[in-house]
Parts: structure tokens; C-alpha cells; sequence
């Protein structure tokens, strides 16, 4: 008599435990706000909305609200952080010293340049739309303002001297004041009425060469 197999049970595939990805930090979620907000704030002023921004950003508007207090925090957070200079400087260090003056200044100027306009573009709007910056601010954060934007100053002349180094020698002035001309001359670019059609690449060759042919 042949013996039946004895049945073996119904085997299921062993299931992956789904893993969930990694939340955001609040540093990490509070850079994505701000860089979502910026050009929305450069484009709205004080009149867009927090509604706006998370919408933008993928997030829920709660969210928004549990990394800034409320909107007027939002609002100077993106402010400050269009001051910010600390991208322009790590730009700066990065321009190839092995190319020709002209280029690395006209790299400089265009750096320089695209920084002043996100700035004055975020700080226009507001003050357009009525937002009381400088009202609202507190002498200590008046104060603050002033002693960063002076360092910012100082860091910005040095790593512009740096792009003067390798012709020390033939320079008439030393890298420290050859720079801080060129910053004269590339921050007024621009915001003259009198130069609206001067290129970046005509500024630097005059700075360089000077007005006679």
C-alpha cells in the first residue's frame, strides 16, 4: 500500500519590511522653507503667503509654522538669508587662478552681481509692499546687522585681493587696494543710471586697461 505524501503547508514570501526614509531635521526642513521662499518673497513681498510657500515646498502649511513662530519670523529669516554672502564667498575661493585676470574678475563681478540682485530684489519687494523691515528690528538686531554686514565687507575684499595675487608684481596698487577699486566699480555697476549698457566684460577691461585706447 503506498503511503499518501504527507502535505506540506503553503509557503508566502518572506515580505521586506518596508522602511521608512529618514525625516528631514528642523536645520534640514528649515533650509528647504527658506530656499522655497526666497523668489517667492523677491516675486510677492510681504503679500505671499505661508499657504503659498508650502505649496511650493511640498509640505503642509503646519509644518511651515512648527520651524518660524509666524510669518514676520519667516519673513526675516529670508532676508537675512538673501544677505547671507556665504555662497558668494565659497565662489569666490573657487574661481581657477590659473586663468587670465579678466576672466577670474569678470567671474567675480558676475558673481557679485547675481548676489545684489537677489538681495535687492527680496529687500525692493517687501519695501514695496509695505513690510516694516527696519521698523520691527530691535537696536541689538540693528546692531548685529551692522557688525555682519561689516565682516561680510572685509571677508569679500580679501577673497577678491586673493584673485589679485598672482600678478603682485605687476600691479600698481597692492592686491588688498586693486580689489577694493574693483569693488567700487562692480557695485555701482548697474545701479547708475548713467551705466546701464557697460557688460561686466567692458567694466573689467577698463578697470584693468583704463579709458584710452
Amino acid at each position: 500500500m503506498t503511503e499518501s505524501a504527507t502535505p506540506q503547508p503553503a509557503t508566502t514570501p518572506t515580505e521586506t519590511p518596508r522602511r521608512r526614509a529618514p525625516g528631514m531635521s528642523t536645520e534640514q526642513r528649515r533650509e528647504m522653507i527658506l530656499q522655497t521662499a526666497l523668489p517667492l518673497v523677491a516675486e510677492y513681498g510681504s503679500k505671499v503667503t505661508t499657504a503659498q510657500i508650502a505649496r511650493a515646498a511640498g509640505i503642509g502649511e503646519a509644518t511651515v509654522f512648527r520651524v518660524f513662530a509666524d510669518k514676520d519670523e519667516l519673513l526675516r529669516a529670508v532676508v537675512k538669508r538673501a544677505m547671507d554672502p556665504t555662497n558668494v564667498l565659497r565662489h569666490l575661493e573657487t574661481i581657477a587662478l590659473e586663468q587670465p585676470l579678466a576672466d577670474r574678475l569678470v567671474e567675480a563681478a558676475e558673481t557679485l552681481e547675481a548676489h545684489l540682485g537677489r538681495m535687492g530684489a527680496v529687500i525692493g519687494s517687501l519695501h514695496s509692499t509695505g513690510h516694516p523691515m527696519q521698523r520691527s528690528a530691535t537696536p541689538d538686531a540693528l546692531r548685529s546687522a551692522s557688525t555682519g554686514r561689516e565682516q561680510s565687507q572685509a571677508a569679500t575684499l580679501a577673497a577678491v585681493a586673493e584673485l589679485f595675487e598672482p600678478e603682485r608684481d605687476q600691479l600698481r596698487l597692492a592686491p588688498q587696494k586693486a580689489a577694493a577699486v574693483f569693488l567700487t566699480f562692480a557695485f555701482t555697476r548697474g545701479r547708475s543710471p548713467l551705466t546701464p549698457d557697460v557688460t561686466v566684460n567692458e567694466l573689467v577691461d577698463l578697470f584693468l586697461h583704463g579709458a584710452l585706447t
